[in-house]
């Protein structure tokens, strides 16, 4: 598989983690933080239910990853993929399928604010690439969880909307 790469967004570096500031007889008031490079997020679960090789696992993982990157335009450097291995009698899937042994879920938390054209962007770049390495599309089902960032705990503990992000999610 050919990895197609999107150009790389430039992130800031994180020197601090934030403080809240306030007199003593005031609430609390928190100033954004960003985010260190080492936090990612979305969060992306790929369930299958036939086992891989090593290489073709790595491949999916891959294909996943670029069509976050294209559908999203998260930063290359926003990781966090996960490809999780069924037994097929432990992950039924709908009748009728021409290769059940192919049947992929994917299941991507992200922050809430992506636009419908983003969200078709990524569905579509996710059964392309899949279909590159062999995973038929009609085979391929994506659920998309919106998170709003302030249910995130990033950063040493912070609320995600609390924090720099470095990237633009409303896209």
């Amino acid at each position: 598989m050919q990895h197609l790469a999107s150009p790389a967004v430039a992130r800031p570096s994180c020197q601090t983690l934030g403080v809240a500031t306030r007199p003593a007889h005031a609430a609390p008031r928190y100033s954004l933080v960003s985010l260190p490079p080492h936090i990612a997020m979305p969060s992306t679960i790929v369930e299958v239910r036939r086992s891989y090789s090593a290489e073709q696992e790595g491949q999916i993982v891959e294909a996943v990853q670029a069509a976050l990157i294209e559908g999203f335009k998260i930063p290359q450097d926003d990781r966090c993929v996960r490809l999780l291995t069924h037994e097929p009698h432990r992950f039924i899937v709908p009748q009728g399928k021409t290769q059940p042994e192919f049947y992929t879920l994917i299941t991507v938390s992200a922050f809430s604010g992506r636009s419908l054209e983003a969200k078709r962007n990524l569905y579509q770049a996710m059964v392309r690439r899949l279909g590159e390495v062999g995973i038929p599309a009609d085979h391929v089902k994506i659920m998309l969880n919106e998170i709003p960032r302030e249910n995130w705990g990033l950063a040493g503990g912070k609320p995600g909307s609390e924090i720099d992000l470095g990237f633009k999610v409303e896209v």
